[in-house]
């Protein structure tokens, strides 16, 4: 016994590493599960960030700020004015009367395809503009590698639908007129070579007509507006705070907001590490997946609504707290979601706890056999419980049910201790209001629908079925 101790406890002090287990996995299963090439991939993403405005607005400013706060990452900026068409030698003749401020002047195809190859961990060349010469140089381009953060930087990166589609994150860039127009002087003149007269004949004659044709409508699309552009330290700071939480996390909580993995840690992982080995008895098996799954289950209660109350302490002092959400119950799918009913239990005195069984046939079993829920449960707030988010084929079958019932979508928090990337794409697609906690996402589901690296069979090993 003495000897067993000793090795959890040193399995519980060496585990570390990534939060998200697949990253941990060799070359040798990569390549050897059919769909872990293009999973692996996304688990690896980079963060996308739009930031447009007006010319002269201070967006470069911005994305200068945070990339010196983003100094532990790897950031790439791409500007949108290097897409610009090199011009005919017609064009170039009559270049006062040619609009740079229009859509049709840059080459928005050849932007899509450079930032979806650095979305995929590509490199690229990136092409070099002559503003002076108002043409590409033919020869030079700017080398382009994979990183953690792209931020595409422009005007008009807004206008495109499909290149908003790209964006994380799009960042509007607010500056007063005079101010981006004396800026604009500036630049031109000293930057681009050109004289006064020139740049306020084409400000008047294309630029405001196209910002306000063309850019201040596309500002609706942004989700952050920053007005005074490089001199906000307090909005480019919460920017920045947002990135790092972001890039801390699966790939697949920043497609789906309501996806939430608990925060790891050395505990976390060493568990899991324990859990996951086959040769693992069965008492420590139900030891630790007990500990997290109260893990799980306190973090998802963190997600129901509370209200504030306040209580008179024992010093006589008044406490401002809140009060816990009275109305929810627990609804466990059997067999393998009760093992989670006693932790729910243990947090949440009294609960109601109901029962779903659905046949499982390989991937396309959905056949509901037998459900005993809450006569009240359209009034509450729903605690499903199944550890292993799979498929995904059950747990909507699940949700369906509940919704039939008159729970409102929103009100559902599924809880699981790992969760495949197929399985959450198929319940998100489906019911994207219904929150989804998890300790880990694995790695992929193999071609009979197992989840891998994942811990097996987790009914028959907790309940001791698996002789």
């Amino acid at each position: 016994m003495p000897e067993e101790t000793t090795a959890i406890d040193y399995v519980m002090e060496a585990a570390s590493g990534p939060h998200f287990s697949g990253l941990r996995l060799d070359d040798r299963f990569l390549s050897s599960s059919s769909n872990s090439s293009s999973i692996s991939d996304s688990l690896k993403q980079p963060f996308v960030i739009g930031v447009s405005g007006g010319t002269a607005s201070g967006k470069t400013t911005v994305c200068d700020m945070i990339i010196q706060q983003l100094h532990d990452h790897r950031v790439v900026l791409v500007n949108q004015d290097s897409f610009y068409r090199g011009l005919t030698a017609e064009e170039s003749e009559r270049v006062h009367e040619y609009n740079f401020d229009h859509p049709d002047a840059f080459d928005t195809e050849q932007m899509l395809e450079c930032v979806e190859k650095l979305k995929q961990g590509n490199s690229v060349q990136i092409p070099i503009y002559d503003f002076k010469n108002h043409r590409r140089c033919k020869e030079s381009f700017r080398q382009v590698n994979a990183s953690d953060v792209i931020i595409l930087e422009g005007i008009l990166v807004f206008h495109d639908q499909r290149v908003r589609d790209l964006m994380n994150m799009k960042i509007f860039v607010d500056t007063d007129a005079d101010v981006r127009l004396a800026r604009r002087i500036r630049r031109d003149t000293v930057e681009r070579g050109r004289d006064v007269n020139s740049v306020l004949e084409q400000y008047a004659k294309f630029v405001k007509p196209a910002f306000d044709d063309f850019v201040l409508p596309s500002k609706k699309y942004a989700d952050v507006i920053i007005p005074r552009g490089g001199d906000n330290h307090v909005a480019i700071d919460l920017i920045v705070q947002h990135i790092r939480t972001k890039l801390g996390q699966h790939d697949l909580c920043k497609i789906y907001p309501n996806i939430y993995v608990i925060q790891s840690t050395f505990q976390i992982r060493g568990m899991h590490t324990l859990i996951r080995d086959k040769e693992i008895s069965k008492h420590d098996f139900v030891f630790y997946s007990d500990r997290l799954i109260r893990l799980v289950v306190e973090h998802g209660l963190g997600h129901l609504p509370f209200t504030e109350m306040q209580v008179v302490t024992p010093t006589g002092s008044v406490y401002s707290g809140v009060d816990f959400c009275k109305k929810l119950c627990g609804v466990s799918i059997v067999r393998s979601g009760e093992s989670m009913e006693n932790a729910l239990r243990a947090c949440c005195k009294g609960i109601k706890i109901g029962k779903i069984l659905i046949h499982r046939d390989g991937d396309n079993g959905k056949q509901l056999i037998y459900e005993k829920l809450p006569n009240d449960i359209s009034e509450r707030h729903v605690l499903l419980l199944d550890p292993v988010l799979a498929t995904g084929n059950s747990a909507n079958q699940a949700i369906e049910l509940l919704i039939q019932k008159g729970v409102p979508e929103s009100y559902i928090i599924f809880l699981n201790l790992i969760s495949a990337p197929e399985g959450i794409h198929c319940v998100s697609k489906r019911f994207p209001l219904v929150k989804i906690v998890t300790s880990e996402i694995d790695v992929a589901l193999n071609e009979e629908y197992r989840v891998i690296p994942g811990l097996g069979e987790f009914g028959d090993r907790y309940f001791g079925t698996d002789d």
